[in-house]
Order: C-alpha cells, then sequence, then structure tokens
C-alpha cells in the first residue's frame, strides 16, 4: 500500500497535466482557424497608386487580408507603371467594376474597396459612382487636380488637350506632364484621357466624389509625413462623411508606408462593420 499510493498519485497527476496540455493544444490549434474566418464573406478590391501594380506598396496589406479570410482581388489599374495612362477615369470605374464581379462569382457578399494613393481617389470616385458598398479605404489618398500643386503644373498642359479635344484630335498620343508627390514628370496619354485624369472640374476632383458618395463607411488614413495630411480633415473627407462607423486616422507613416502599416487598423476597422 505504501509503495502502490504515490504510484496512483503520480498517474493521476499526469493524467491532470496530459489532459491540461491537451485542452491548451487544442485553443492554440483552434485560434488560427477561427482568425482566418474573420474576414469570411469579404471580397476587397485592392487598388494600386500611381506608377504602381498590384505587388508593389499594396503586397503586404494584400496578404494580411487573405490571411483574415478576405477574398481580394488587385487589378492592374490604367496609371500603373506599364499602363499609364491607357484609359480613363470613368473606364477605370468600369475595371473596379470588373474586379467586384470576381469576387462576387468566388463568393463575396461584402463588397469594399480599398485604395492606396490615386488608388484611394479612385475609391472614393467608385463610392460616389455604384451602391451597395460595404466599405471604402483610403490608404494615403492622392492626386489633386484641382489643387493649385498640380494645376500650376498641368494648366499649359489642360488648355492644350482641350484644344486637341475641339480639333478632333482627342486620342491622338502627346506627351503631357505630371506630378507625384512633389516629383515632375511627363508621361504620354490621349488628351481624352489626360482631361479625364487633371481637368480640374473633372470626374478625378475628390472633394466633388466625396460629396457626392453613398451612406457607405469611409476609412481614411493619412501619414503625418505624407503631405495630404496638410489639407486638414474637412477637404475630402468632411464632405463624404455621414455614416457612423467611417473614420478618419492620422498615422505615423509616410505615403509609400501607410498600406503596410496601417494593415492592423484596416482589419480591426473591417471587423467592426
Amino acid at each position: 500500500m505504501i509503495r502502490t499510493r504515490p504510484r496512483i498519485m503520480r498517474l493521476r497527476f499526469q493524467d491532470i497535466v496530459f489532459g491540461l496540455f491537451a485542452a491548451f493544444a487544442a485553443v492554440v490549434d483552434a485560434a488560427p482557424a477561427r482568425a482566418q474566418h474573420d474576414l469570411s464573406g469579404f471580397g476587397i478590391v485592392l487598388i494600386h497608386g500611381k506608377g504602381g501594380t498590384p505587388t508593389t506598396m499594396i503586397e503586404g496589406l494584400h496578404e494580411s487580408l487573405k490571411r483574415e479570410g478576405a477574398l481580394v482581388d488587385a487589378p492592374e489599374m490604367p496609371w500603373s507603371a506599364r499602363r499609364i495612362y491607357d484609359a480613363t477615369y470613368e473606364q477605370a470605374m468600369s475595371e473596379i467594376d470588373s474586379a467586384a464581379e470576381r469576387l462576387r462569382k468566388a463568393g463575396a457578399q461584402k463588397i469594399v474597396v480599398i485604395g492606396h494613393s490615386l488608388g484611394a481617389n479612385a475609391a472614393i470616385g467608385y463610392g460616389a459612382r455604384r451602391k451597395g458598398l460595404h466599405g471604402i479605404v483610403a490608404l494615403a489618398p492622392g492626386h489633386l487636380p484641382e489643387a493649385w500643386a498640380l494645376r500650376a503644373r498641368t494648366g499649359g498642359a489642360i488648355a492644350q488637350a482641350r484644344k486637341m479635344v475641339a480639333a478632333g484630335q482627342g486620342q491622338v498620343r502627346t506627351s503631357f506632364p505630371d506630378l507625384a508627390q512633389g516629383i515632375p514628370f511627363q508621361v504620354r496619354a490621349t488628351p481624352e484621357v489626360y482631361l479625364s485624369m487633371f481637368d480640374p472640374d473633372g470626374p478625378a476632383v475628390m472633394p466633388k466624389n466625396a460629396a457626392a458618395m453613398d451612406d457607405v463607411p469611409l476609412l481614411w488614413i493619412v501619414g503625418i509625413a505624407d503631405p495630404m495630411v496638410l489639407h486638414g480633415k474637412d477637404y475630402v473627407y468632411g464632405r463624404g462623411v455621414r455614416h457612423p462607423k467611417s473614420k478618419y486616422s492620422v498615422t505615423a507613416s509616410m505615403h509609400l508606408s501607410t498600406p503596410y502599416q496601417s494593415r492592423g487598423q484596416i482589419i480591426d476597422w473591417l471587423k467592426g462593420l
């Protein structure tokens, strides 16, 4: 009896330890499975910025959204490094339509459009033109054809493009000036495409598009080191805020790093929808 009791105690202790370990392992094993489905049912159209690609600047956010269970479609837009500028702003809206339709066919029920820089401009433009979106995320929004910095660079070219269109030369590719984060460069585009992107009264004006948006949740994230932050909260965001889930956020990031550095905040906001 003296020898068997400690043996029984040891067996019971081992059983308890094993049971606790098994329970812990089950919780740890189940946690990733739950996390992978936190955004199940979401279809994200992820739009890159000017001169970018579907795999530059937004790739870290892309992978993070997929790990959370979201379906993600990152189309190459008309302002990519390869395509710049081969389609109008309105044609770009149709390309976002195609991406959203692919997501719906894959099983997505909640369509969210997330854009970076000029892609953020397009996301807001899309929200002004389409109903039924579950949310819009504007990351380091850029491209302000109505603002003085871009108008000073493009004013003469806008006048030239209008004359060419009036003369029936709207489809003739020509060299035009552009500006990205204060860096000037030249692009080749038709006058019709150029005007659609750069006309200060045209379709790519964010304040005008924000004011026309449907009652859709909008997450606006801009870095403290991004020139866009100097325009303030009301310049674009304040014109389109109606939904109680909308949020304006200034983060410790730069223009190009905002998508990656904000991925946790974006995912938490989407879960809150």
